[in-house]
């Protein structure tokens, strides 16, 4: 049964158009035409956008949300906070905490997220009866919401730079990337040709994953045609470790250890040097910039605009979650890049949304979505233009540069409607996260 949508304007691959009709087959798009409404059409007024893409989230770190802000302190010192919340997880919890977290993303326009996941075994360490529990717990959770899920199951090994695991971080591990690998190969069986899941691969950093084990993962990666993922130069400290125990930068350990390409992701990316960017951007690996993350943890402003003048695609993701808005993401990019150069102008509104959309869909393994075109993916998101924020704005400038997530009023995903006048088909999603969350405190 198809069904046609019409979209006051919307943005296509040339540009915004008005009176925009989209007919939508199953889950996929079937034509784009222009025209006036028919009597069956269902109206979307504003700007219709395609889907966004969060490409990088810790669903449980979204318990910390105005929990971490009192005092002082750095990354370092936040991470202790996180550890308290990891370790007070089990898959029924994450379970509910995981979709009422993806809940709050599809009603800020994400049809897609990719959770780098390390929460894989019970807190001892010991394995679930069901090795990927934690796992399937997410995916249940992205279905619920109605998102579709990259989920790069991660590699950690150390606690680390030559360290073992200790504490909360014992149950990330899986003893060595053979066993990693071969608990992640039955979880990709469990979900061979479901074209909503995705499994991937990650590397939580070179201090998590020693050398001699990054193959294994790339070859995960290989072997599936699937994404590989690591959190890459976050900070300085990471950086100067790596460099004195092996001699090298964390982009040139993954690069001579098969962990960069086309299929690759550098999340965060901060901190680089020259020789890193022309890595990173040669080997066609995909950033991802979290803007909101980096600044909420003082990690830095990563050098975007550089990173994609050489080739590098740039992403986007709410990573921790202190705010679940990828417009709010979009504009960072720019926004961060005048402050460190005392220049405006650096990305076209249009790059920044593609940054969320399209190139960010690819990213995560849905290279056919991202785009208001026949054959992609039925994601359709449609944001007010007649807000407090937006009213009086034009094109593309009003949704990057002026909405929020609370501006967007109607979600389709993959064919499905999701959220409607601003609110989600699961319910009042406030009280969903409250009592996830409420849960682990």
């Amino acid at each position: 049964m198809s069904l046609t949508y019409w979209c006051e304007q919307a943005w296509l691959p040339d540009g915004v158009a008005d009176d925009v009709l989209v007919v939508v087959d199953g889950d996929r798009i079937a034509r784009i035409g222009q025209g006036p409404p028919p009597p069956s059409a269902e109206r979307l007024p504003g700007l219709t956008v395609p889907g966004l893409a969060n490409s990088h989230s810790h669903a449980f770190h979204r318990a910390l949300r105005g929990a971490a802000q009192e005092g002082k302190g750095d990354f370092w010192t936040w991470r202790e906070r996180m550890y308290e919340v990891a370790a007070r997880l089990d898959p029924d919890g994450y379970l509910r905490l995981a979709r009422a977290v993806y809940a709050e993303m599809a009603l800020a326009g994400v049809t897609c997220v990719g959770e780098f996941h390390y929460l894989h075994h019970a807190p001892d360490g010991s394995p679930y009866d069901d090795p990927n529990a934690m796992g399937h717990a997410l995916v249940q959770a992205a279905r619920d919401a109605g998102l579709r899920i990259a989920l790069l199951d991660t590699c950690y090994l150390s606690g680390g730079m030559g360290k073992p695991l200790a504490g909360a971080q014992v149950r990330f591990g899986d003893g060595d990337a053979e066993r990693w690998a071969a608990r992640t190969d039955d979880l990709a069986a469990a979900y061979q040709g479901q074209a909503d899941v995705e499994i991937g691969a990650a590397v939580h950093s070179v201090r998590a994953v020693p050398p001699e084990q990054l193959p294994v993962v790339a070859e995960f990666s290989h072997h599936h045609a699937a994404p590989l993922h690591a959190h890459v130069s976050e900070q300085p400290a990471e950086n100067a470790a790596c460099v004195e125990m092996y001699a090298a930068t964390p982009v040139q350990l993954l690069h001579e250890h098969g962990a960069l390409g086309p299929r690759s992701t550098a999340v965060h990316a901060t901190h680089l040097t020259d020789v890193d960017m022309e890595l990173l951007a040669h080997s066609g690996t995909y950033i991802c910039m979290c803007p909101t993350t980096e600044r909420d943890l003082a990690d830095g402003i990563g050098p975007a605009r550089t990173l994609a003048d050489r080739g590098a695609p740039i992403t986007l993701g709410s990573d921790s979650h202190a705010v679940i808005d990828l417009f709010e993401e979009a504009r960072a990019v720019e926004l961060d890049e005048r402050r460190a150069s005392g220049k405006r102008g650096h990305w076209p509104a249009a790059d920044l949304l593609a940054a969320a959309t399209c190139t960010g869909q690819a990213s995560l393994g849905f290279p056919d979505a991202g785009m208001l075109v026949p054959g992609a993916w039925a994601d359709l998101v449609s944001v007010r233009l007649d807000s407090v924020r937006t009213a009086g704005a034009k094109g593309l400038e009003a949704v990057v540069f002026a909405a929020t997530a609370a501006d967007v009023h109607s979600v389709i995903s993959g064919g499905r409607r999701v959220a409607e006048d601003g609110r989600h088909r699961l319910g009042d999603v406030g009280p969903l996260l409250a009592e996830a969350i409420g849960a682990l405190r």
